[in-house]
Parts: C-alpha cells; sequence; structure tokens
C-alpha cells in the first residue's frame, strides 16, 4: 500500500481537504487512526511458520525466491517456530498422521493467526480424497481463512493468496469483537488434537459416533430375535 492510497483510506470523506493536499494531510478520528494503523501493521508483516507437505511446497519456495520474492508483501520472515508465526500455509497433502502435528502448530501460534490452504490436496484432498490415508480438507481440524486452487498452485497463485488474505485483514476491525476474537475474551480454546486408530477421529465429532453405536446397539436385539 503506497503512502498515497494509505492516507486517502484514511481520510473522513465528509471532511473536506484540498486535492493538492491529499496525498500528504489526512483528516481522521481517533478509532479510525487506531484501526487502520493496527490494520496496516499488521497486514504488512505476516510471518508463516516454514514446512512443507507434499509437491506445493516447491512452488511455495518459489514464491519466497528472488523471481517472485513474497517479501515484497511484508511475507519474507519464514519462522522455523510456530510461536514466532501467525500464517500456517498448509501446502499438499494433508495424511491422517500428519493432521496431528499440523493441529499441534496450530494450537502453539499466537493469536491473531490465519490459515491459508495451499493446493486441492489441502483445500479438499484433490485426487487422492478417496484414499484411505488422507485428510479431504485440513478445513474439516483446523479454520482455514484462504483457500488458494491449484495441483498445485503457481508462485503467482499463492501471491494473490496472499493479497487476499491481506484484503481480509483490512476489513477486519478493533470496534467489532467478532472479527477480532483475540481481543477481550483471553485466549481461545485450543484445537482438540484428533486421535488416531482405524481411523482418524475427532474429538469435537465423538458424539456423533456415540449417537451411532447406541442406534447399533438398539437394533441389534432385534436382529438376534429374527434369527432364532
Amino acid at each position: 500500500m503506497t503512502n498515497d492510497s494509505f492516507l486517502r483510506e484514511l481520510h473522513d470523506p465528509a471532511v473536506p481537504v484540498p486535492e493538492e493536499l491529499q496525498s500528504a494531510i489526512a483528516v481522521t478520528s481517533l478509532g479510525r487512526l487506531a484501526n487502520s494503523v493496527y490494520n496496516w501493521g499488521r497486514r504488512n508483516s505476516i510471518w508463516p511458520v516454514a514446512f512443507g507437505l507434499a509437491c506445493c511446497a516447491i512452488e511455495m519456495i518459489a514464491a519466497a525466491a528472488s523471481r517472485y520474492d513474497q517479501a515484497r508483501f511484508g511475507m519474507e520472515v519464514l519462522r522455523a517456530s510456530p510461536r514466532q508465526a501467525d500464517l500456517m500455509i498448509v501446502s499438499g497433502t494433508v495424511t491422517k498422521k500428519m493432521v496431528v502435528p499440523i493441529v499441534r502448530l496450530y494450537n502453539q501460534m499466537a493469536e491473531p493467526k490465519y490459515v491459508l490452504a495451499m493446493g486441492a490436496c489441502a483445500s479438499g484432498g484433490g485426487p487422492f480424497k478417496e484414499g484411505y490415508n488422507v485428510v479431504a480438507g485440513i478445513d474439516k481440524f483446523v479454520p482455514v481463512d484462504v483457500y488458494v486452487p491449484g495441483c498445485p498452485p503457481t508462485p503467482q497463485a499463492l501471491l494473490h493468496g496472499f493479497i487476499t488474505l491481506q484484503k481480509k485483514i483490512d476489513g477486519q476491525s478493533l470496534a467489532n469483537a467478532n472479527s477480532t476474537p483475540w481481543y477481550g475474551r483471553g485466549p481461545s480454546d485450543e484445537v482438540p488434537l484428533p486421535v488416531l486408530g482405524p481411523d482418524i477421529v475427532d474429538p469435537r465429532q465423538a458424539y456423533l459416533l456415540q449417537r451411532e453405536a447406541a442406534a447399533v446397539s438398539e437394533e441389534a436385539p432385534a436382529e438376534t430375535e429374527e434369527l432364532s
């Protein structure tokens, strides 16, 4: 965002300012100033957590290299620790074994934090959706803010996903608790770690399994009587 565009966005249109001064002066309220500066600072200093899962990670590396240079958007600081990152890029196929450490990493990230699902596999399972070992979308376990389609997406597509995330941050307001839930409500609850067994189980859906088990147990005596 250039200085001119930032000032124009910050300026209150109800207050007239001569056109020749609009690139140097902005008249605004304290609340609008705080919100604009807050969003401007976050959108231009996003630190992704550095990890890759499959072939999408190669395109993510290319986006960070000199040809595409995601540093232009303030996202060049790839952190090896989730405690120092606020963006998780899920780049590639999510297996049922890998989803457990992904959720653990997400829980360790400080708020505000965002998730970008990169590629068809992370978004919905991709060509491996019917496979026995693949999760049909990371959004079944952690909230996703931006989806980047493709198999794999190009670095340009990933940069477009970054810009989309920045637009979402621009739309958040400190006055709206629903858009900035990390303020005023205390720390959010951790996402429960999935349970690995014959298949992966989300603890948040345990009630569904209990209901199905109860239905099966009720039908079992009737079947036994028919057989006898």
